[in-house]
């Protein structure tokens, strides 16, 4: 029984994944301050903040960064916890627990601010590691909260199409949309298959006859699994495609794409700036 839990939760867990992927396609289709900005200008933008993320050594400064990114979440209609639970699960948790060691003296020696005892071991918790700890932590959130951010208020397909506009290669560029296109089919053919098995087998008797199934299973998806995508590729050939995404409407940058691309690079000579006179 608590297999089955395993691989029912399992399946709950993907197509949680892709609830979260349809909700992402609604907020790109909402109205708000970041799906009105021209998709070509919000990256270049996006890739300007980054670099002010990435050569920012002051604390206040990324804090300052990260605060906007959640005010330009709440001005593009993104649900504030929605937003949160996507930036700060996986890689920013990830990253802290990394940086955890850098705020001992073991690691980083300096001016003590706290001292404790694990069982016989002293640790002391140091100025200059916590600043350090902190200042990486604070980078990776930043970052991830912008490219969050990014993909959610932008289309899946205009998105690809800034990709080429910045000569980003063809073949990765096709290989991102072919994974956004199979992964929905993939989804809804494993939680048919599961559905399937559990209807007509119900629970297994022994272990070696749930070997059985399980790797009949397995072939049979990748057999199904390797059919679809060649069945999905020549679908989008007969529709027309060649290759290079393409979309219905050319947008135009208009004063407000301009007044985002000055800001971001404002934003880039401060983090500069600060670097060089306060550092």
């Amino acid at each position: 029984m608590r297999r089955a839990d395993f691989i029912g939760r399992s399946i709950m867990g993907a197509l949680s994944f892709l609830k979260d992927s349809v909700f992402s396609e609604e907020y790109a289709q909402k109205t708000g301050l970041g799906q009105a900005l021209d998709p070509r200008a919000k990256l270049l933008a996006v890739v300007l903040l980054l670099l002010a993320v990435l050569f920012s050594k002051n604390i206040s400064f990324l804090a300052g960064m990260y605060l906007a990114c959640l005010l330009l979440a709440l001005l593009s209609s993104v649900r504030l916890g929605f937003f949160l639970k996507r930036t700060w699960v996986f890689v920013p948790l990830f990253s802290l627990f990394v940086a955890l060691p850098a705020l001992f003296d073991i690691v980083t020696p300096g001016e003590p601010i706290a001292v404790f005892k694990v069982l016989s071991f002293s640790l002391t918790i140091t100025r200059q590691g916590a600043a350090s700890a902190t200042l990486f932590f604070l980078r990776v959130l930043t970052s991830v909260s912008l490219c969050v951010l990014l993909v959610l208020t932008t289309r899946h397909y205009a998105l690809l199409r800034v990709l080429r506009i910045f000569r980003v290669p063809q073949v990765f560029v096709m290989t991102l949309g072919m994974c956004y296109r199979y992964i929905y089919l993939f989804i809804e053919m494993i939680q048919n298959t599961y559905m399937a098995v559990k209807s007509r087998v119900g629970y297994v008797s022994s272990v070696n006859k749930g070997h059985r199934v399980v790797a009949w299973n397995i072939a049979s998806l990748w057999q199904r699994s390797y059919h679809m995508h060649i069945d999905v590729y020549n679908a989008m050939l007969s529709r027309g495609y060649s290759g290079e995404p393409k979309v219905m409407d050319e947008p135009r940058l208009r004063p407000g794409d301009l007044l985002c691309l000055i800001t971001a690079a404002l934003i880039l000579g401060l983090s500069l700036w600060q670097n060089r006179y306060l550092s």
